[in-house]
């Protein structure tokens, strides 16, 4: 199966930096996934964990998100490429990534600007953007997606990670979802757990370029 699904997708249009990526999760079988991917030149990314939380609660508002209220701290959802490149700089310089990754999320995320499916946000302190993260709405579906938020080094610490967890959870909750769910790395996983998501089980990404 892996060999062909690796033959189909170099198959199609040969794309510059084109990437397959095979999610793993903890239960997924059979139980040696990983080594078989290993074996057809899969690399493993940082192991993230799946968080769900339920929106029939409430997530704690912290003291310090108030905050951010008195400290020229603004939350924007993108609407035009201005605000997407404001996006994309704070996501390049938050996850240390380089330009040609700036430019391939360019492309990816400049025509969903009007997909209802997708909101992307920006924190901008001082009329800066210093951080930024994505949700996904997708129709018909329970779950609402939370993605990429990341913070700039010298602004964390300041409560825009949760206050972003914040501004997507209301959005899912006046769109009709009853969850949200995140694939939380190392440094989202105890923030996350302190606003109550539930860890459910651990996720491996592997990616081979095409």
């Amino acid at each position: 199966m892996i060999a062909e699904e690796v033959a189909f997708f170099r198959s199609l249009t040969p794309e510059t930096g084109r990437t397959l990526e095979w999610k793993v999760y903890g239960h997924d079988l059979p139980a040696d996934l990983g080594s078989r991917l290993a074996a057809a030149g899969f690399e493993p990314e940082e192991p993230e964990t799946l968080m769900v939380f339920d929106l029939a609660g409430e997530i704690p508002r912290e003291t310090r998100d108030g905050a951010l209220r008195s400290a020229a701290i603004e939350i924007r959802r993108v609407t035009d490429l201005r605000g997407l490149t404001d996006f994309l700089d704070a996501a390049r310089v938050a996850f240390g990534r380089d330009e040609s990754w700036q430019a391939a999320r360019m492309k990816e995320f400049a025509p969903r600007l009007t997909d209802s499916a997708m909101r992307l946000y920006v924190a901008y302190a001082d009329g800066q953007p210093v951080a930024s993260a994505r949700g996904e709405f997708p129709a018909g579906r329970s779950f609402a997606g939370l993605w990429g938020g990341a913070t700039i080094a010298e602004h964390r610490g300041r409560g825009l990670y949760r206050a972003l967890v914040h501004t997507r959870a209301d959005e899912a909750r006046r769109l009709g979802y009853r969850y949200l769910r995140v694939d939380a790395r190392a440094t989202s996983r105890p923030i996350l757990e302190r606003l109550g998501f539930i860890a459910l089980t651990r996720i491996v990404e592997w990616k081979l370029a095409l």
